[in-house]
């Protein structure tokens, strides 16, 4: 008598017999891994996209209540009494260093498809460039405090007309002249075009800042001074949040919407996988009575042969699993390029496999193994010895 227990090497070898059925069936997984996968990742690289745009000890004042930049107003006083806190830290040159912002959206077309789409402005200064260490110019220079010069984010300059290098943009009633091209890796800045703060003001006809950047000394405890703060000052109808989390939240609605399609189509397609290993199960167990009425006559219980079945459709599910992320790892160096629900705004991010990712897309091939093996492997468990060998 072998025991209790069916080898494990008697279930490997019986997937590598049946290898063209069991690579088939691992392929139908791994198409159903490879949907389910991707959504995640596309999760995963909008949500890393727009958390690594923030800095952790920066924070972000907007208006109360305002859920962007784009809604928020920020007056010129108040300003002048953020700047004037102790908490905020000093610059090298020993100023504030608060940068003070204005955002708008413009309607800029695409180079390809000449269709238009709201790119992001954004007039900031000296400040707001040191305050963001993620961004460094790749080509061109700086543009001048006080000119109608900007500099335009990589993904910006890539796919919309005119926000290339020494090309000239029309907006705000007045021409913009190109003179750099900026890197903020895989952040939200690289979807963005910027110049000087008071110049955009002037050309928007806008009085107010749309917000507040600043790096504090101690981000937590000027967390809570501003918030008891603002609630005894009615001066300061104002909202503070660390940089990371403003951008964070700016990904819920997006991602919210990934996540639901990708679990629809992937809840699908799952079922023909599912339906799929069902029927080669069921096919095997057919094919194999006999061999299940000599494993029952050598001593192996009832559950060993379960056990034994279901671990074969495990198997397969595993293989499908592993071959399902190999195929979404190639989509690591793509790019998409959409619309963010929150702000209105161009977003370009890529697809993004995390040790999250691989985790989950794994145990989620392992349950579609396990829906479509049990009764397989459960009617392979209850078959008489007698009528197994007769069969």
């Amino acid at each position: 008598m072998w025991g209790s227990s069916v080898p494990f090497d008697y279930i490997y070898r019986n997937v590598l017999y049946r290898r063209w059925i069991s690579v088939f069936t691992a392929l139908g997984m791994a198409l159903v891994v490879f949907v389910f996968a991707a959504m995640l990742m596309l999760v995963e690289g909008l949500n890393s996209t727009l958390v690594e745009t923030g800095q952790l000890d920066n924070l972000m004042l907007i208006r109360r209540s305002a859920e962007t930049e784009v809604q928020s107003s920020v007056t010129r006083s108040q300003a002048d009494i953020i700047e004037g806190f102790q908490g905020v830290a000093l610059s090298p040159s020993g100023r504030p260093w608060v940068s003070k912002e204005a955002v708008v959206l413009i309607n800029l077309p695409k180079r390809l498809t000449h269709k238009p789409s709201n790119v992001t402005i954004r007039g900031t200064n000296e400040h707001g460039l040191s305050l963001r260490p993620q961004v460094h110019l790749i080509s061109g220079r700086l543009f001048k405090p006080g000119t109608s010069e900007i500099i335009a984010g990589k993904n910006i300059a890539e796919r919309f007309q005119g926000a290339g290098l020494g090309e000239t943009l029309y907006f705000a009633q007045r021409n913009w002249r190109v003179v750099g091209i900026f890197d903020a890796g895989r952040t939200a800045f690289s979807s963005e075009v910027w110049g000087d703060s008071e110049q955009m003001m002037q050309a928007f006809r806008r009085t107010e800042f749309s917000a507040l950047l600043f790096k504090a000394q101690e981000p937590a405890h000027m967390l809570q001074y501003l918030e008891q703060h603002f609630k005894r000052d009615p001066r300061l109808p104002l909202e503070a949040k660390r940089e990371t989390q403003f951008y964070g939240d700016q990904s819920k609605a997006l991602s919210l919407f990934i996540s639901i399609m990708g679990t629809v189509l992937s809840v699908i397609f799952s079922l023909g996988a599912v339906i799929g290993a069902m029927i080669t199960m069921y096919a095997t167990v057919a094919t194999r009575t006999a061999e299940i009425g000599t494993l029952r006559a050598l001593g192996f219980a009832r559950k060993s042969v379960l056990w034994a079945f279901l671990s074969e459709s495990m198997c397969m599910s595993v293989m499908g699993g592993i071959a399902g992320l190999i195929f979404a790892a190639m989509l690591q160096p793509l790019s998409i390029s959409t619309t963010n629900f929150q702000t209105f705004a161009e977003l370009v991010f890529g697809f993004d496999l995390t040790l999250a990712v691989v985790v989950k897309s794994l145990l989620f091939a392992m349950v579609m193994g396990l829906v479509g093996g049990v009764l397989p492997a459960w009617r392979a468990s209850r078959l008489s010895v007698i009528d197994a060998l007769r069969g």
